[in-house]
């Protein structure tokens, strides 16, 4: 079992920045992938962004250029560095990652942007 913790979620204005943090404890051998997903209100979850071990990094088309994704591989930890935030992304997001084959998932922890 991997258990996962989010924290740096909050409220901040248009143009601000937040910076997330996800650690994972638990049994852990080989993680491949770490990665965030945010849900908005009466929308479906989606990819915010993902690192695998090996650095590659992934971005959803609307975060580009505004957000950074990296992972510290010997903590088990990832981080999403979020810079000039939009109301539009306001959501919970939620850190997830793929170990063994098995997808796990945060509790989340809530962004808000005020305009």
């Amino acid at each position: 079992q991997v258990q996962l913790v989010e924290s740096g979620g909050g409220l901040v204005q248009t143009g601000g920045s937040l910076r997330l943090s996800c650690a994972a404890s638990g049994s852990i051998f080989n993680i491949a992938v770490m990665g965030w997903y945010r849900q908005a209100p009466g929308k479906q979850r989606e990819l915010v962004a993902t690192v695998t071990s090996g650095g590659s990094t992934n971005y959803a088309d609307s975060v580009k250029g505004r957000f950074t994704i990296s992972g510290a591989n010997a903590k088990n930890t990832v981080y999403l560095q979020m810079n000039s935030l939009k109301p539009e992304d306001t959501a919970v997001y939620y850190c997830t990652v793929r170990h063994m084959g098995i997808s796990y998932w945060g509790r989340g922890t809530q962004v808000t942007i005020s305009s």
